[in-house]
């Protein structure tokens, strides 16, 4: 499997079978789209059709179980950041494929139930939004998700980058990664992953656009 991220929480992951694209809401933020004809499209939250003209193999963003070109995709109803307690307006991923366990958990309130975390069961990459100030997980919350779930690889998203106008500024990267007492074991522009590969130590790569 192939993991590429192109900013905000939008990335890719690409196996000889499928490819994933999830949360391509660029064009919202002062990007371009990304996504390709055929892919299988994932949206963690609101969204508006950002690639109009592309031809997409399904659309899913609300929770339920799918099977989508040899690949599993499990949506998690939970509380996104700005819900009320009771609130459940985003959704959770968890992408099997090439036997490697991703997830994805997009803008979400950083407790989760003991239902929750046992239908995300086994980790071995967790993509998770740091940047904060009330539009997402800050270090603290994705700390908790993070030492709740235990993931073999952490990828840190949704931080401060040059030509995204996100609507309420971003932690730059740096900052967010000395909260987390966390240092990088890479930094990569696309990251590719063999299961043989994967330690049992929690492992922070950075994944550049």
């Amino acid at each position: 499997m192939d993991i590429q991220y192109f900013g905000a929480n939008c990335v890719r992951l690409s196996t000889k079978k499928a490819s994933v694209i999830i949360d391509d809401n660029l064009a919202d933020l002062g990007q371009k789209s990304v996504t390709k004809n055929g892919e299988v499209v994932l949206f963690g939250g609101p969204h508006g059709n950002s690639s109009p003209k592309i031809e997409k193999k399904i659309v899913i963003d609300q929770p339920g179980e799918y099977e989508v070109a040899d690949t599993s995709v499990r949506g998690i109803a939970a509380r996104s950041h700005i819900d009320e307690e009771g609130q459940k307006n985003a959704t959770i991923f968890k992408i099997v494929d090439d036997d490697i366990r991703v997830v994805v958990t997009g803008h979400i309130y950083p407790e989760l139930s003991d239902q929750q975390l046992e239908e995300i069961g086994m980790v071995d990459v967790l993509i998770i939004p740091v940047g904060g100030n009330g539009y997402t997980l800050d270090s603290i919350g994705a700390l908790k998700i993070i030492r709740k779930i235990n993931p073999r690889i952490v990828i840190p998203t949704h931080f401060d980058e040059e030509g995204f106008s996100f609507p309420v500024p971003q932690q730059p990267l740096a900052e967010v990664l000395k909260a987390l007492a966390m240092e990088p074991k890479e930094t990569v522009a696309k990251l590719k992953i063999k299961p043989s590969e994967l330690t049992d130590t929690t492992q922070l790569i950075v994944l550049e656009k």
